[in-house]
């Protein structure tokens, strides 16, 4: 490596180093999938294929609205669990 990088590598590396898929927002996954990699996530458990799976497959907006869809939903279950036992 050349003094002038400091190790960094340059772009046309690291595109050559990715597999070819589409671009984060023309990725078409489904909602089913994309709420099931959510669930998992939030519970702690995914196996590395499966992550490698939804990141060429799932749209990442469409990630972050269920996953603050989801959390919002835990939120109020808790609360009305909650006010329910007090």
């Amino acid at each position: 490596m050349s003094e002038g990088t400091g190790g960094a590598m340059t772009q046309d590396q690291n595109r050559s180093q990715e597999p070819d898929r589409p671009p984060a927002h023309q990725r078409k996954g489904s909602l089913l999938r994309t709420v099931r990699a959510v669930a998992w996530s939030m519970i702690g458990l995914r196996k590395g294929a499966e992550y490698q799976k939804d990141i060429d497959k799932l749209n990442p907006i469409h990630i972050i609205v269920v996953g603050l869809l989801g959390l919002f939903l835990l939120v109020i279950g808790l609360i009305a669990l909650v006010n329910w036992i007090v």
